[in-house]
């Protein structure tokens, strides 16, 4: 797995990009060679958030956490990326490679047995896919209450989500085809 640090307002030492690749390294027979990770780190007054972005193939895997200390932010990622991998073990274990996820998911101290948890779709909502800009998209979000809003963009006729961050900013997705 290839590792790609991003540093915001700190300078990490190499001890912690030691202690990132010792973490990861856990999950390097869950994904291809190919994989991706990406560490961002970003530090204010009080507090230090660490961001960890995998990618393999088409499967995206995010954890991002914000602790007063760098090191336990990144114990929590890698935990919350952890467990992201144990709920949908059975799914995952059909595109990764079989088997690979017994080691991870099946720790010591918790029971072997993992119920395969059923999506169910409890309602199915048609959306007027009417082409409007970004701005007119954000602002029905927030006229109907929603964290997010789908909408085809007038600018370049896809399909584009715009949505709420925690941080209060917005964001926007646009799809990609391909690897």
């Amino acid at each position: 797995m290839k590792i790609t640090y991003t540093e915001r307002k700190v300078n990490l030492r190499d001890n912690f990009k030691q202690r990132v690749e010792k973490k990861l390294s856990k999950f390097d027979k869950i994904f291809s060679d190919e994989a991706q990770a990406f560490v961002v780190v970003t530090v204010d007054k009080n507090s230090q958030t660490v961001e960890i972005t995998i990618r393999d193939k088409s499967m995206v895997y995010r954890a991002e956490k914000t602790m007063p200390e760098m090191n336990d932010a990144l114990d929590k990622c890698v935990d919350v990326l952890g467990r992201q991998l144990r709920k949908n073990k059975s799914k995952l274990e059909k595109r990764l490679r079989q088997g690979s996820l017994e080691e991870l998911v099946a720790p010591v101290d918790e029971p072997a047995v993992v119920e395969e948890e059923d999506y169910t779709v409890v309602r199915t909502k048609d959306i007027p896919v009417k082409p409007i800009s970004v701005d007119e998209a954000i602002l029905q979000m927030n006229m109907v209450g929603h964290k997010f809003f789908m909408f085809t963009n007038a600018e370049t006729g896809e399909v584009n989500v715009v949505y709420l961050r925690d941080d209060g900013n917005y964001g926007l997705l646009v799809p990609t085809f391909g690897d």
